[in-house]
């Protein structure tokens, strides 16, 4: 037998998230985003810049 919860609750148990976005140095960056991950940063997605001459970073973390 399933047994459900009153939307209120189920959303109490949902993952919260925060979210970071970093410019990325093309020579750094490893070393940039070890130091992300180190800190519990998960990498999302890379993107062009806005200028078109380098790289932006989205990550996301579960909120503390």
């Amino acid at each position: 037998m399933f047994t459900t919860l009153p939307a209120r609750a189920s959303l109490s148990f949902m993952t919260k998230w925060e979210y970071a976005t970093i410019p990325l140095i093309i020579h750094a960056t490893k070393q940039i985003l070890d130091q992300w991950g180190e800190d519990g940063w998960e990498l999302v997605q890379v993107v062009p810049g806005p200028d078109g001459n380098g790289l932006v970073a989205y990550l996301k973390r579960e909120k503390q």
